[in-house]
């Protein structure tokens, strides 16, 4: 299926690695130019390189930066000549106990993920709206559906970013002008960081790494993890010609891990 994207600009967030990478894999096959931050430079320019081998005729650029700051976003949307696609990412805040909690923890949080993607979003929205096209995905978690209790800095900010999207993206200056806001959740994946958070809770509780992702397993349907490249292809759906009726939605890609009917 063409996608209808060939040609268009898209700027993919924390995207060296992990799902991010999954998303400006899946695009730039789809012969989308991209614009690829994070904020490790070397894992960056490497994740560029393999992309530029995939696609040889887009154009795939850096910018190394924080996106969580003033200073990341504005350098991110210099190198992009106009952003079509913006896929917000960034990585989740740490698990823990909300008694221990700083409010020094909880604005990192919500500047990361709720915060960073609002100004995103308000930096790229109009111009979308002006052109008559504009796709923008927000990865958050499968966890706004089915809260973790030791994910209480996630599912808050997470949740307020949702609950933002569900106003913004069904504004008929947006939604009439083909400008579609989405979610895109994951369940579990395997990524690095997975795999790093993983590896310290073996050590902390003395077993191994695959017993703990078993027990994760337990609860998912699919029985296996899912993968960054079928993440990056839903993603790239979400942003087809084909889903220019699909606006502001939470689509849940867990392997069945929810057990809600709605």
């Amino acid at each position: 299926m063409d996608l209808g994207l060939q040609g268009r600009w898209a700027l993919v967030c924390a995207a060296s690695k992990g799902l991010g990478k999954g998303c400006a894999k899946a695009l730039v096959a789809e012969g989308v130019n991209v614009v690829i931050t994070a904020r490790g430079s070397e894992a960056l320019e490497a994740t560029a390189a393999e992309l530029r081998a995939l696609a040889p005729s887009v154009q795939v650029r850096t910018a190394a930066g924080d996106i969580a700051t003033a200073a990341g976003r504005a350098a991110a949307l210099a190198a992009c000549p106009q952003v079509d696609i913006l896929v917000n990412n960034a990585g989740g805040p740490p698990p823990g106990d909300f008694r221990d909690w700083s409010q020094a923890d909880w604005s990192k949080a919500l500047e990361a993920n709720m915060l960073t993607p609002i100004e995103l979003i308000k930096a790229t929205v109009d111009a979308m709206a002006e052109r008559g096209f504009g796709r923008i995905v927000n990865i958050t978690s499968g966890a706004v559906k089915a809260p973790i209790d030791v994910l209480g800095l996630s599912n808050g900010a997470r949740s307020g970013l949702t609950g933002f999207v569900a106003g913004v993206a069904r504004q008929r200056r947006l939604a009439a002008r083909n400008v579609t806001i989405n979610n895109l959740l994951p369940g579990v994946f395997d990524t690095d960081r997975i795999r790093t958070t993983t590896r310290a809770q073996a050590q902390k509780a003395g077993k191994s790494e695959q017993e703990l992702i078993t027990a994760r397993l337990a609860n998912v349907p699919a029985a296996r993890l899912g993968t960054p490249e079928e993440f990056g292809a839903m993603c790239a759906f979400i942003c087809s010609a084909q889903a220019s009726y699909l606006t502001g939605q939470n689509v849940l890609l867990d392997g069945g891990a929810f057990p809600g009917t709605f």
